[in-house]
């Protein structure tokens, strides 16, 4: 599926975004530490894509990558880490809003939700947020490996609950064992 997966900015403002040809965008939001980065890198088949780090909140800009030449992924800065301080995740915030509002560009936004965490206030915040926008979006539970089989449908239950979503919003992904990715390849087709 991608034949080409090319890194092309980073952007902390509008003028920054690379998009002049109106490429159809894809946009990864979710909190910090959820595996964006990683994902993303295993989606694409990259190793080095997108930027991993064992320290969460790495990511502070909007990312864009271009795949093979007909549309772009952003990898979004993670939301609710408290060690940045109240300014920096104001500005990340902003960052989003920004990119989100009247984005003609943007066709679908991929929330990724730690399966074994689970849902947190601020991932219920920005679901309520794409939805009061009319953002298309699907549901990511990632990191679905780190739960045994017998538990997995009790956590999976617990996010269908939390985000108030159905069964078609919901893709079930690890990046290790790349499994959920074909569903994903296929929203992008």
């Amino acid at each position: 599926m991608f034949k080409s997966c090319e890194y092309i900015i980073s952007a902390v403002s509008k003028e920054q975004y690379p998009n002049h040809e109106q490429l159809p965008e894809y946009v990864f939001l979710g909190r910090s530490n959820v595996g964006k980065s990683s994902f993303i890198n295993a989606l694409t088949n990259q190793k080095k894509l997108a930027y991993t780090s064992q320290v969460p909140g790495k990511t502070k800009t909007l990312n864009f990558f271009l795949i093979n030449k007909k549309f772009y992924l952003v990898d979004a800065p993670g939301y609710g880490y408290v060690k940045h301080g109240r300014e920096k995740i104001a500005t990340f915030g902003s960052l989003i809003d920004q990119y989100l509002l009247g984005n003609r560009n943007l066709k679908l936004a991929f929330l990724l939700v730690d399966t074994k965490v689970g849902p947190t206030g601020d991932d219920v915040l920005m679901l309520n947020y794409l939805r009061y926008l009319k953002i298309d979006y699907i549901v990511v539970a990632t990191k679905s490996d780190q739960i045994g089989s017998t538990l997995l449908y009790r956590h999976l239950k617990r996010i269908y609950e939390k985000l108030a979503i159905t069964e078609k919003e919901l893709i079930v992904t690890s990046s290790k064992e790349k499994m959920g990715f074909e569903k994903i390849h296929d929203l992008l087709k």
